[in-house]
């Protein structure tokens, strides 16, 4: 894959993982914790980091070497499931040289299994989902003492707000902030409900909080997370789900009366707050959901230059008669409009999506319409994948899949083909252009380089100089690849 090039072509993203290693207490006790998916995932990791250095375990990057084994799951896709009960298999035979050893399954994947790998399969000791880390210390306590230990139930209320987050990320200068769990939105095709719950927002003051520390830990970006942030809403007296639909709506879009109003911290306050926290502290955030986003959203992105000019907005088909029968809650006229506000505010923004190519019943016809409709919005950058029917999901329920394997894969890579022209067409417009880089890291490519991403998300490539970490560099741009800006720096 290119160095920049953040696209995924069906299931490969959910194969990525990443081994985390952190200083703690010195202790006997280690632990090898591995994740896969999503940022939440990610970000969910640093928690159980953080929960478990606690009690005085510390992180290595060898799993033979480890007492307790943790794999953070991801559920989106079967193919995701399958690589990692591969995985399982391999921390099982690691486990025959080490027979102490305790191996959990954490996040999403377990929600969903429960106990079929614990009890069926006798894969891992340990099933934890999402809203049950806090529980860890005492799962392993019971493994320890001869029984194997579950906790899957879902919470309304937990988003660990006061636990601090180990960073397990190598780079120092980049980190997630998790704003909110769970989700409320049900699309037909997607587990997500069931394995992380009903949606709850985080409180405003203790994610500010967790800014500033980042901030004065060396870190210069943020990125706000969420399966849906766009909804996030607090109010004086706690979460929105107390709250009247009609309220909930009002209060999003601001229609709220002045004094009204001030009760209440959106999305769009809730990113100005974090903007606020330092001018050189940049802002991202995902995920957006195109029926929930508002112009107020587009306008706090305007007010302050270190939120940064990019929105991840997943369209999932350019058909809507497939979106009605995904559930998404928008058409395509819908998503169109959206995308026109978004130019007409914020003409520099970049955009990228999700796509789902193959849904159920999806015709020749229905396909081309996404084809169009990826021409029309000029992503710079997507997530590919087709169809994979989930347990449990209401398309799982209702539809059937009836589009072969042979026809989505086809699909999939006239999806791919066309991303791949219109991200090399974007990224050819930034050349002969200045762009300020944040410096994140050495080039994959060579070592006499750094790399960093612009404002709108384009990674940038150019010789390190005397250049560190975490600084800003202006870089004039004046080559490129399909995805990546290549440069110099200039004062």
């Amino acid at each position: 894959m290119i160095e920049g090039e953040l696209k995924v072509i069906d299931e490969s993203r959910q194969g990525e993982s990443i081994t985390m290693e952190s200083k703690g207490k010195s202790s006997s006790k280690k632990l090898f914790l591995e994740s896969y998916g999503c940022s939440m995932n990610f970000a969910d990791s640093e928690v159980v980091a953080a929960i478990l250095i606690g009690q005085g375990f510390e992180t290595t990057k060898d799993m033979n070497d480890a007492d307790v084994i943790f794999v953070n799951t991801c559920a989106i896709r079967d193919n995701a499931e399958q690589k990692i009960r591969s995985r399982l298999f391999e921390f099982k035979k690691a486990k025959k040289n080490k027979p102490g050893m305790i191996i959990g399954i954490l996040g999403c994947m377990a929600e969903r299994l429960k106990s079929k790998l614990l009890e069926e399969e006798k894969l891992v000791d340990i099933v934890a989902g999402p809203d049950s880390y806090r529980d860890l210390p005492n799962l392993l306590v019971q493994v320890e003492n001869g029984h194997r230990a579950v906790n899957v139930l879902l919470s309304r209320e937990e988003t660990y707000a006061d636990i601090s987050p180990v960073r397990l990320d190598k780079n120092g200068v980049t980190a997630f902030v998790s704003i909110m769990r769970g989700c409320d939105n049900m699309c037909s095709f997607c587990v997500v409900p069931f394995t992380r719950g009903r949606e709850r927002s985080r409180d405003p003051e203790s994610i500010i909080n967790e800014a500033k520390q980042l901030f004065e830990d060396g870190y210069r970006e943020v990125t706000l997370l969420g399966q849906n942030v766009d909804s996030y809403l607090w109010w004086g007296g706690g979460q929105k789900k107390e709250l009247a639909v009609e309220t909930v709506h009002a209060a999003l879009n601001h229609l709220l009366k002045p004094e009204e109003q001030s009760k209440y911290t959106t999305f769009a306050d809730l990113l100005e707050l974090v903007a606020q926290v330092n001018p050189e502290l940049r802002v991202r955030f995902s995920t957006s959901n195109p029926r929930d986003m508002t112009d107020a959203v587009l306008h706090s992105m305007t007010k302050y230059e270190n939120i940064c000019k990019y929105i991840h907005l997943p369209v999932q088909s350019g058909n809507s008669r497939v979106l009605a029968k995904m559930n998404r809650g928008y058409s395509r006229e819908d998503y169109i409009k959206r995308i026109e506000s978004i130019r007409v505010i914020m003409p520099e923004c970049s955009i990228s999506t999700d796509i789902i190519t193959g849904f159920c019943s999806e015709t020749e016809e229905e396909h081309q319409d996404t084809l169009s409709l990826m021409k029309w919005s000029k992503y710079f950058y997507a997530y590919m994948f087709s169809y994979s029917e989930r347990p449990g999901t209401a398309a799982e329920k209702k539809f059937e899949d009836d589009i072969s394997t042979e026809v989505k894969a086809r699909r999939l890579q006239e999806i791919v083909d066309l991303q791949r022209l219109l991200s090399e067409e974007q990224t050819k417009l930034g050349l002969g252009k200045i762009h300020r880089v944040l410096i994140e890291s050495i080039s994959k490519k060579s070592t006499d380089m750094f790399c960093g991403r612009n404002t709108q998300n384009t990674v940038v490539v150019f010789p390190k100089g005397n250049h560190k970490r975490g600084d800003y560099v202006n870089v004039l741009a004046t080559n490129c690849t399909s995805a990546t800006l290549i440069g110099e720096v200039i004062s």
